[in-house]
């Protein structure tokens, strides 16, 4: 796994062994930064369920001006410190270990312009991330929540009172759904 683009491309990034995290494919970071390209620059974003910290060192490496990551697994504690000094990105990152969904009651009076998550599947943490995310209002009005998923997970989908669904994308096993507020 590595940055694919910007002032840190090409550096490989650590990720733990094993199962426990599924780490986003070049392939599909790709697609994901082509959908999203014109928002980054000087964005102020939110990583929900960071794993390694990959999508949020990417955002930062391609131009946004803060990352705020949140994971609740402590294992990846040293990790995401690890890919966050590799790439040279730390002035920009705030790093959050705890359960998403206190992280996310804390942010209240923040707003962003790009928020992305890459959650356990078939958890339905999409769709109550969702809902916290409009009732804390934390979504600036012109920006974009972009969510990876099981491309079978007609949950993901489902109608949201709050959101739209702009795009969605399979890539073999793996969707990726990006959402704006409804207008």
């Amino acid at each position: 796994m590595r940055v694919i683009a910007g002032s840190a491309r090409g550096i490989k990034l650590e990720t733990l062994d094993g199962l426990d995290t599924r780490p986003t494919t070049d392939r599909v970071k790709e697609a994901v930064f082509s959908m999203i390209h014109a928002k980054i620059g000087g964005a102020i974003c939110l990583d929900l369920f960071s794993g390694s910290g990959s999508l949020g060192i990417e955002l930062l490496s391609r131009g946004a001006k803060s990352v705020t990551f949140v994971e609740g697994n402590l294992q990846l504690k040293p990790i995401i410190a690890l890919n966050l000094n590799r790439t040279k990105l730390t002035e920009n990152a705030i790093v959050l270990f705890q359960d998403v969904y206190k992280s996310l009651n804390a942010q209240k009076g923040h707003k962003f312009d790009l928020i992305i998550m890459d959650p356990p599947y078939f958890n339905g943490d999409i769709p109550k991330c969702l809902d916290l995310i409009a009732k804390l209002d934390l979504l600036n009005d012109n920006g974009l929540i972009i969510t990876e998923h099981d491309s079978q997970d007609a949950a993901i989908l489902s109608n949201n009172a709050y959101f739209e669904s702009l795009k969605t994308k399979k890539y073999g096993k793996i969707g990726i759904t990006v959402f704006r507020r409804l207008l």
